[in-house]
């Protein structure tokens, strides 16, 4: 959008001749004119300018705040499901013996055999 500010200076300088103006006054005033015009339009670029760096910084701030809203975010759900895990109560401590046969023990043969006399 540099739209430059159309000046024609030909048919400035022959305007003020028309009017009286003596020709070196006439091209001493288009060129004042013509420098003036040209400060506006670089002051008006560099404002241009400015406004965008103003929207790219603006832009940039957004997506920052946005990414450490996540990650603040991601950090504090962590931290809320270690205290949960760290708040359990301890599972229950079962204690199961070792199984048994439940078979008697055979029989001793030896004290049905009487004992022999000494």
């Amino acid at each position: 959008m540099n739209h430059a500010i159309p000046f024609d200076t030909l048919a400035f300088v022959k305007e003020l001749e028309g009017a009286g103006v003596p020709p070196a006054q006439a091209e001493a005033q288009v060129k004042a004119l013509s420098s003036v015009l040209q400060q506006v339009e670089e002051s008006r670029l560099k404002e241009l300018a400015t406004k965008g760096d103003v929207e790219a910084a603006k832009a940039e701030t957004i997506k920052w705040t946005a990414g450490m809203f996540a990650a603040q975010t991601a950090l504090i759900i962590g931290a809320m499901f270690a205290v949960m895990k760290m708040n359990q109560p301890p599972a229950p401590v079962s204690h199961t013996p070792p199984t048994q046969e439940m078979r008697l023990p055979t029989p001793s043969l030896a004290p049905l055999v009487s004992p022999s006399p000494r």
